[in-house]
């Protein structure tokens, strides 16, 4: 019953963002959506619900993992700049390019200047984004360590979901400081007016789908013209629908 309640709720927001879609496509405006978060935080089951509402020929979807042998020979942001949406299309990257100040850098897979530089490095990108206006929407999703926890057992308790939980999971768990800490800064020093994040309480997953949902609809709704197109002449004329103003002239 919860469930089905938390369907209905979600229905009215999943309408809008489709329609905003539909009104960004028609019109060429492209869109990137960065959520990231800690393991378990929700992002697979908001991108779903995204999925689910929106047209799939204007949408793409990146799961970020670790770079291939390829990727590690290029600039690091350079698979990044590959996967940007063409015009009228949005992309929604699960992780990202933050992956860098994250997980690169509490793991030890980037150097502590590579880290470090990286923060100027991903404000410039983002400028770069926003001045050929793509917009840009970053969502960080806050959970707390006990609700990981509870989560990450949900997972092991069910064969269908044990597949979700791995030993990097475990193993991220026991730097949880370290991770905050990175965050912190993270979202400090990569906030910008062109590019700002957006944080979530994500320990109730439903709410979090439907702040997150209305927080798209608002920023990618901004002055956007919603009004559906006029149905061609011919069209209308099969239908029996003519513009009477025009017959009246």
């Amino acid at each position: 019953m919860n469930k089905q309640k938390n369907k209905e709720e979600l229905k009215p927001l999943q309408k809008q963002l489709a329609q905003i879609h539909q009104a960004m496509g028609r019109q060429g405006q492209s869109a990137v959506i960065v959520l990231e978060g800690p393991d378990a935080a929700g992002k697979g089951g908001i991108i779903r619900r995204l999925a689910w509402c929106l047209d799939p020929r204007w949408l793409s979807v990146w799961p970020i993992a670790a770079p291939d042998a390829r990727e590690r020979e290029q600039h690091w942001l350079q698979r990044f700049w590959q996967r940007l949406p063409s015009q009228g299309r949005w992309a929604v990257f699960d992780r990202s390019w933050y992956g860098r100040v994250l997980v690169e850098r509490v793991e030890g897979f980037a150097e502590p200047q590579a880290w470090q530089r990286a923060y100027r490095e991903i404000n410039e990108f983002e400028r770069s984004i926003t001045a050929e206006h793509i917009r840009l929407v970053k969502i960080w999703l806050d959970i707390g360590e006990d609700t990981q926890l509870a989560r990450f057992q949900a997972r092991f308790d069910d064969p269908a979901k044990q597949w979700k939980l791995t030993a990097e999971d475990l193993r991220n768990r026991a730097r949880w400081q370290d991770y905050q800490q990175a965050r912190d800064q993270m979202l400090e020093l990569t906030h910008t007016e062109g590019a700002p994040w957006h944080r979530i309480d994500a320990n109730n997953k439903h709410q979090a789908r439907m702040s997150s949902f209305r927080l798209l609809i608002d920023q990618l709704g901004k002055n956007l013209d919603l009004t559906p197109p006029k149905p061609a002449p011919d069209i209308a004329h099969f239908f029996g629908k003519t513009d009477t103003a025009n017959n009246r002239k």
